[in-house]
């Protein structure tokens, strides 16, 4: 029996774009999405979905996914980690299904151009390279060591990466190697997650997605560059 939770974090309410999570992406809600690439993965236990929404909650169970509860309003707000909703998504399934998982990956709900293959491939990445904790990102649009500055308290601008590393690049290609996190995947091994002291464990691992399957919908205008994107899949 394979040990995976599948754990998918979607709230009510959201700032940028108003109720993201459900908002009508080619006549279904975009929830609908992840917990159909989570499906048709066979890789998991369960699939579980942790909302402070009824809403999201009869959507997430008609669409085939678990949920059972509503996240306490401790973890529904702005300030709220959502390794902390993770955590608790974990515990609680647990104790439902009465099983020890080995890993849990999270997958987002506004992520929805990942496919199956990238859930597959990700999961089969960590236990082959064995490693304790695997993110997804794309190559970096802008680089913090040659085109990415910061405005300082005196109103000057520098690079970003002045002064923690003392190189000046004229030319992009002579730069280290940057990533984008793209928030798609995350996945953790047990004891990694339940001691997340540090967002990056020793032992990390990049799963590298193209840009074309790397858009994340915090804005209309993300929406309507991931509408783009899927209508030339």
């Amino acid at each position: 029996m394979k040990k995976i939770l599948c754990t998918i974090c979607a709230r009510a309410g959201s700032k940028g774009l108003k109720n993201k999570n459900i908002i009508n992406f080619f006549n279904k809600p975009l929830i609908y999405y992840t917990i159909s690439q989570a499906k048709m993965s066979k890789q998991f236990a369960n699939i579980v979905v942790s909302t402070n929404s009824k809403k999201i909650f009869k959507l997430a169970n008609k669409y085939g996914a678990d949920c059972w509860y509503l996240r306490s309003k401790k973890l529904s707000d702005d300030y709220a980690s959502k390794v902390d909703v993770i955590i608790d998504t974990l515990i609680n399934s647990e104790k439902k299904f009465k099983i020890k998982y080995d890993l849990i990956m999270d997958l987002d709900v506004t992520s929805p151009l990942r496919n199956v293959q990238d859930i597959k491939k990700s999961i089969k990445l960590l236990k082959d390279k064995k490693k304790d904790f695997l993110l997804s990102a794309n190559d970096s649009k802008k680089n913090p060591y040659f085109n990415m500055v910061e405005l300082k308290k005196n109103n000057t601008v520098q690079f970003i990466k002045k002064g923690i590393r003392k190189i000046r690049y004229n030319r992009r290609q002579d730069t280290p190697k940057t990533y984008d996190i793209n928030a798609s995947m995350y996945l953790w091994k047990r004891k990694i997650l339940l001691n997340s002291f540090k967002f990056f464990p020793r032992k990390t691992i990049l799963y590298k997605m193209p840009i074309e399957r790397s858009w994340d919908i915090d804005t209309k205008i993300d929406l309507k560059l991931v509408k783009f994107f899927k209508k030339i899949k």
